[in-house]
């Protein structure tokens, strides 16, 4: 697959695309990891599919490729919304203000953390750094990192995000 045929997180899953991307990584050494992470970001997610699909090609159990998927909390097993926030939780932004942000933003969204509103609009996140410290507390909006995210600057991003159809770039 050539650079510009690559799939982006919004391309909607697709046995067909997912097969070449694994062969794509298979032959790399312990491929396992190369292949979820290609998946991953072609679709936005890793797709249940893809369990027994990746299992296959690569000759592994679907316990092995399982357990990987589950274990590592970068890998989303549903699509996300097409806003995608992350909240940090790391400790400093929880000291200047980011327990009262992901408050706000839950309750703001309606939504808990790690979960995506039923329309497919939003999922809300939880990181446990974004490597902004100085400046936190810090989003993610829709790939597009910012600091010190006051509850309003919260809501006018996220309106912000949703309006534009959100995505990320």
């Amino acid at each position: 697959m050539t650079l510009h045929e690559m799939p982006t997180a919004m391309t909607p899953w697709s046995k067909e695309v997912a097969t070449e991307l694994v062969r794509d990584h298979a032959a790399e050494p312990g491929p396992l990891l190369p292949v979820l992470h290609a998946l991953h970001e072609a679709f936005g997610y890793i797709d249940p599919e893809a369990i027994e699909l990746v299992a296959q090609e690569l000759n592994i159990s679907r316990a092995d490729v399982y357990g990987v998927v589950t274990f590592y909390a970068d890998f989303r097993r549903t699509p996300p919304g097409r806003v995608r926030i992350q909240v940090c939780r790391g400790e400093a932004c929880q000291a200047v203000g980011g327990r009262g942000l992901v408050e706000h933003a839950t309750r703001s969204l309606g939504l808990e953390l790690g979960t995506t509103a039923p329309d497919g609009s939003v999922s809300l996140e939880e990181v446990f750094c974004l490597g902004n410290c100085a400046l936190g507390p810090s989003v993610t909006v829709s790939g597009h990192l910012r600091g010190r995210v006051e509850p309003a600057d919260f809501d006018r991003l996220v309106s912000d995000a949703v309006a534009s159809g959100g995505g990320e770039r």
